[in-house]
């Protein structure tokens, strides 16, 4: 049987937001736009960059608008922020975003310890958000977390998922992120939502969030892109997790998600790169590897060309 291709799907690049939530250490200004700037020039086209949250609840992002200001509106383009409110797209606005995620979590428990409000008062300043980001010409996206299931609710009807995205509050929004919040769903509940919010919602684009708590990063990343999600996000050697999320852990590694995915701008010598940023990175932050593709790259089968040189390791 000929096995189907896998559709592409951009690769955004989580490690400067989400990454960096749960890490005991924290990262400078200047470091985070070094990191930013080396995704950009190993070919990653979508990078979160930042997060409005509470500096004092999240401390590791208190600096999230000097990163934004410190990037150049062309890096701004395909740049991402995290927010919760109109007044945070403002914020984020002022200093040039111009691309921003605007969270609200399916489950209300979730949302009331993510954001410190009902998921139906974070949707009654969803409009506003939308008209602050179209005043800019910026692009609102609408990440649903706890979208497969919650901590405090345990699993979540999908058309709990489908009510919101229907709601006449998110007219005017360009995307949608399906979060799996605590890395719980298995690839065919992520493959089923993803179809059902894109024959919901057409005209957006639709994206994915996975976190590899069991394990099923990978494999719910490429269910999602072979359902319709053509954008997915991943961090550098799997960090990350919410810290209003019991259970959470990391992101799908983005080493991972990209050896799965090959976009066009990864081979062998990138790859290497990638593994460097990564491994300095995670020295630095006193974090450990959880990427397998990294794993795999140190193999002693040097005859594979995706297997790191010994001056590479």
């Amino acid at each position: 049987m000929t096995q189907e291709p896998v559709q592409s799907a951009a690769i955004r690049d989580v490690t400067v937001r989400d990454g960096l939530q749960l890490t005991g250490k924290s990262l400078t200004t200047e470091r985070k736009v070094e990191v930013i700037r080396s995704l950009f020039a190993l070919g990653v086209t979508e990078i979160e960059i930042g997060s409005m949250a509470r500096p004092d609840l999240i401390p590791q992002l208190a600096d999230s608008l000097e990163v934004a200001a410190a990037l150049t509106p062309a890096e701004l383009a395909s740049s991402w922020m995290w927010v919760a409110t109109p007044q945070h797209v403002r914020k984020a606005a002022a200093v040039g975003v111009v691309n921003f995620q605007y969270v609200v979590s399916v489950s209300g428990s979730h949302n009331q310890a993510n954001v410190a409000r009902t998921t139906d008062v974070s949707m009654d300043g969803l409009p506003e958000a939308i008209e602050v980001a179209k005043s800019v010409g910026g692009v609102m996206q609408l990440g649903l977390a706890t979208a497969f299931t919650c901590p405090f609710e345990g699993v979540i009807d999908p058309d709990r998922v489908l009510e919101i995205i229907n709601d006449p509050r998110t007219e005017g929004l360009d995307e949608v992120v399906l979060c799996d919040t605590l890395g719980q769903a298995r690839p065919s509940e992520v493959s089923s939502l993803v179809r059902k919010v894109r024959e919901l919602s057409p005209v957006r684009r639709i994206g994915y969030h996975g976190h590899d708590t069991w394990g099923m990063g990978v494999a719910n990343t490429l269910a999602a892109v072979a359902a319709g999600a053509t954008m997915v996000d991943s961090a550098l050697g799997g960090l990350g997790g919410c810290p209003f999320a019991p259970g959470a852990s990391g992101n799908a590694a983005t080493e991972d998600v990209s050896y799965a995915l090959e976009p066009e701008w990864l081979d062998p010598a990138s790859f290497a790169t990638m593994v460097r940023l990564s491994q300095r990175l995670l020295a630095e932050l006193g974090e450990p590897n959880r990427s397998r593709a990294v794993d795999g790259s140190r193999s002693t089968a040097c005859a594979f060309p995706w297997v790191l040189a010994d001056s590479q390791r």
